[in-house]
């Protein structure tokens, strides 16, 4: 891997984890480009932060707000709608304008119990939320993190828990192997926005997918 990225955008970065990683990788000195379909409502004002209107789903809007960026954050969600495909379909998107471009770095938040980290997973987690209520998701994210891992690029994939409110305690369990038991399976938000800008800076889980959660 070569230096740390300065130049780097971030997709979904009004969302909640979204734009505590902006907040995170502005205060670590880069220079980040937010990209969201209304990224004014970040509300935050910093003479590295860039602005980008446009919608994930839209290959051209993607492809550009990847002119001069050194790597790119997925954090792409859909609020309360269980059926969009944008994480997979954004990724993809995200994906081809860096091959494009010739942008290299590329990190994803997924989520844990995707793939190998189901059996993280407790039986309300198997049965009731990804086996019944947020199926679709789950299925999205499975898709999204087989794009990615076969993209080419050097890529890291991040599985938090479900998402708590709260400061960043860095009370938790890094890299959760396959046999893991007993786990909280949640994870303060700004936790994962930590992680997300630690990763990129040391690229520590290199072509990985990597679980997060207390």
């Amino acid at each position: 891997m070569s230096a740390t990225p300065r130049n780097i955008v971030v997709f979904g970065a009004t969302g909640t984890v979204g734009r505590l990683a902006v907040a995170d990788l502005l205060e670590q000195g880069h220079t980040v480009t937010a990209f969201a379909r209304t990224p004014e409502r970040l509300n935050l004002s910093h003479p590295n932060l860039r602005l980008h209107s446009g919608d994930a789903m839209e290959a051209r809007d993607v492809h550009a707000a990847m002119a001069g960026q050194d790597a790119a954050v997925v954090t792409l969600g859909a609020g309360m709608n269980r059926k969009s495909r944008i994480r997979s379909q954004g990724t993809l998107n995200v994906i081809r304008a860096m091959q494009a471009h010739g942008v290299r770095r590329l990190v994803v938040q997924s989520t844990l119990g995707a793939r190998e980290s189901w059996s993280n997973l407790n039986f309300f987690w198997k049965r009731i939320m990804f086996g019944g209520l947020l199926r679709p998701v789950f299925r999205d994210h499975e898709l999204q993190e087989r794009l990615v891992e076969a993209s080419g690029l050097d890529w890291t994939i991040v599985r938090p828990g479900a998402f708590a409110d709260g400061p960043a305690t860095g009370d938790f369990v890094e890299d959760v192997p396959p046999a893991r038991r007993g786990l909280k399976l949640k994870i303060a938000r700004a936790d994962i926005a930590a992680f997300l800008t630690r990763e990129l800076a040391e690229a520590r889980y290199l072509r990985r997918a990597v679980g997060i959660s207390a």
